[in-house]
Parts: C-alpha cells; structure tokens; sequence
C-alpha cells in the first residue's frame, strides 16, 4: 500500500507538471533515490534519470587522461548552467549530450575544481622549475591571480562565463588602471584557464569575451630619443665629487669606472639590464666582431642572440678587456665577490645618485637600450636586423611602431640634401 501511494503520488506530480508541457512525459520517482523517467507510453527513457526533482544522465563517458569508460549519472543543466526543471527538458539535454558525445564535443562532466584551488595548483606547476618563466614573470602572475581569486572567489571552472571576465574588466578600469595593466590581467586569467582547456580538460572554451582585444586596444606609445648628451652627462656626473664630513672631496659613487661601463655597454648592445649583468668574457668574439647575448639562456624568451660590433662597442669592449679583472670570469663581476666567482648584482644605487648629479630624473636603465634602438633606427638600419640584435621574435614589427617616427624625422632632415642640379661626378682624376 505504502509503494501504492508513493507510485501515484510521483505519477499525480509528474503528470501535472508534464501537463504544461507540449511532450506528455511522466517520471516515475522515489524520494532519496534515482528512478527511471517515463515517456507518454509510459516506457522507461533509455539513460534517464530522477532523484528529488531532479533528472540526471546516465552516460559512459571516456577519461581524457586513461581511455578508460566509465558510466556516470550527470545532472542536466541548461545552457546557463541551470537544472532542466521538465521532463521534456530533460529528454531534449540528454540527446543533446550524446550528439556531443559522438562529436567529440562533451562539455566538462561532474565537478570541475574552484578558480582559487586550480589557481594555486597553477602556480605550484609554474614555480616547479621547469624553466619557462623567469622569477619575475612568476611573482607578476601570482600578484595578478590573487586579484582574480578574489573576484571570482570559490566559483569553479567551468561556471566562469565572459560576463565575470568583463566585470573584472570594467572594475579595473573604474580604478584607473591603464588598458595595457589590465591586458596584461586578462593573460594571466588566459594562462590558467589555457591549462585547464589544454591539459586537465575541465572546460571546453575558454570564457573570455569577444571583442576584448579591441576593448583593451591602445596607442602604442612613441618613445622619446634619449640623446648622446644625456648619456655623455650621465657617465660624466658618475665620476663626481662630494665633500665628506672631514671636508675631503670623495666620488659620489663608489664604483664609478665600472658603473660607466656597463652603462655605456647598454647604451652600444641593447642588452637588457640583467642581460648585461650576466655578461661573461668568452661571450665577447673580437675575432669575429660579435657579442652573445644569453649565452646560457637567460635572457627574456629563454634564447641567446648575437650583436655584431658596431664601432663604439668594439672600442669599448677592447678598453675595457685591457682593465679587466684577471681573476674573473665576468664582464662585471661583483666587487664583494670574495673567493666566489660571481657578477655584480645591481648599479641601481649608483644610478640613482649620477642621474641626480646629472638632472636626469627619467632616466632607467631600459632607456638605455632604447637609445640603441633609436640611432640604429636613425641610422637607416633596416627593422628585422634591428629585432635580431635586441631579441624580439617579430620581425622588427613591434620596432617600427614604437620607433618609426624617429626614421621619419630622419629621413626629412636627409631629404634637404637630394640635389637636383648639376651632378658633377667622380672620376679616378678628382678623387
């Protein structure tokens, strides 16, 4: 009699609600348990379950990682992530599904992980060593993902949909931060969620908004020319003094000479500052006028590259090969170095202080390499060249619109000199 009632009762409810349907789908359902859904004929729906109002389905699903089937019971949720709330709903998602299925297009099956708990897993793998990021690309990211785990807190991967990736967006910008801060967000979110598309299989796209790019699209800056006086003005007022305590005049740095080279090493090879740093001198060929940059792969893409000399860099290089340290391996190697071989660590200190003895206020070490750039833009040497030296993998694109304005302005001032009147030319007698 129990089994009776609650037979009838399930069917009453589930007649009802099939009711307001077009299909006449009835569900036969015990509460805590899973129980067949029923058509009109009242014939059981091939992988077709209820449970509390709810209708799972039952599908042998292949493990990405194994290629082992298992059959699992999966709740049926609408295009929003929603539960189907009809019978007919029901039917129509789990036919959906095996159509998926046959493509090769399931979507994400069962619980995938929270954003906070793959996010970490994420940067556990990252900081594992395996050697394709630097420190400092890892300590952006991590900073970067913090801010994410917060805005999208314990919600898991595959509810991530682009309207929370524009929210963060819009609140990012609300806060003043630029359009390239906030790029630079969106890729650290796309690196995750790259894994968990790529490797883990948790999602099958990736949530991110179309049309972000453009949204986030700005100017690319144009960079002033840092001038062979400021360069000269800032070596000059390294070598400086000041008066001490005991009225003595002493050199505002204490490492001027070699302050002065690295600085003018930068200035000739567009090594970065930490390139530079790393410098040894097997990596200096003056047989063949070359210098190699990353040697060891630590540079910024992981990949050595070779400067060729140019002349103030080969005059350079064989001056300062004349007064290097007998006892090191290094270009610049640390003058608290002891019995340990090592480079110099930083000369920030010593910028900071010549910049200010030079009135310089901008000036970093990056401008440094931008001024390689500039005049060997304004020297007429052509980008992919130019791209080679410096390590960027474009093609010299990314030269031509930071810098092309300065060939330009070269190219007008050479313009003056085009002469359309009489040509005298040389002969073997007048030269």
């Amino acid at each position: 009699m129990c089994y009776l009632l609650c037979y009838c009762y399930g069917m009453k409810t589930n007649e009802a609600t099939g009711s307001s349907t077009e299909a006449n789908v009835r569900t036969q359902s015990h509460a805590h348990s899973f129980a067949k859904v029923l058509d009109g004929r009242k014939h059981p729906v091939r992988g077709l379950w209820v449970r509390n109002g709810r209708f799972y389905a039952q599908l042998a699903i292949e493990d990405p990682n194994t290629g082992v089937k298992k059959v699992r019971r999966v709740p049926l949720v609408n295009a929003d992530g929603e539960a189907v709330e009809t019978a007919p709903q029901a039917i129509a998602q789990i036919n959906r599904l095996r159509t998926q299925r046959a493509d090769d297009d399931l979507p994400a099956i069962g619980r995938t992980p929270k954003f906070t708990d793959y996010a970490d897993d994420y940067l556990t793998f990252i900081k594992s060593g395996d050697g394709t990021k630097k420190q400092g690309t890892i300590s952006k990211e991590e900073s970067t993902l913090g801010r994410w785990k917060t805005h999208l807190g314990a919600m898991r991967l595959d509810k991530i949909k682009p309207v929370h990736v524009s929210a963060f967006m819009r609140k990012r910008l609300q806060a003043n931060r630029s359009k390239r801060t906030v790029k630079l967000d969106i890729i650290a979110l796309r690196n995750v969620l790259k894994r968990a598309r790529d490797v883990d299989q948790h999602i099958r796209a990736l949530p991110i908004p179309p049309g972000l790019n453009g949204e986030l699209k700005s100017a690319t800056p144009k960079r002033p020319l840092f001038t062979h006086e400021a360069l000269e003005r800032l070596c000059e007022a390294a070598f400086a003094t000041k008066k001490n305590e005991a009225g003595k005049d002493v050199p505002i740095t204490k490492n001027a000479r070699e302050f002065v080279d690295y600085v003018r090493l930068l200035a000739y090879s567009g090594a970065r500052r930490n390139e530079g740093l790393a410098l040894r001198w097997e990596d200096v060929d003056f047989d063949n006028g070359q210098l190699t940059i990353g040697a060891t792969g630590d540079t910024k893409n992981q990949t050595a590259r070779v400067v060729d000399f140019n002349p103030n860099l080969k005059a350079h290089l064989l001056e300062m090969h004349k007064r290097r340290a007998q006892d090191s391996e290094w270009i610049f190697p640390s003058p608290q170095r002891g019995e340990k071989d090592i480079h110099a660590q930083t000369f920030r200190e010593s910028l900071r202080m010549a910049r200010a003895q030079a009135v310089l206020p901008k000036v970093g070490f990056h401008d440094l390499r931008h001024f390689f750039v500039s005049f060997c833009v304004m020297s007429g040497i052509d980008y992919m060249t130019i791209a080679k030296w410096v390590g960027h993998r474009d093609g010299g694109i990314l030269i031509g619109k930071v810098y092309g304005h300065l060939a330009d302005d070269h190219a007008k001032a050479q313009v003056q000199r085009v002469n359309f009147g009489p040509v005298v030319l040389a002969t073997a007698a007048n030269q």
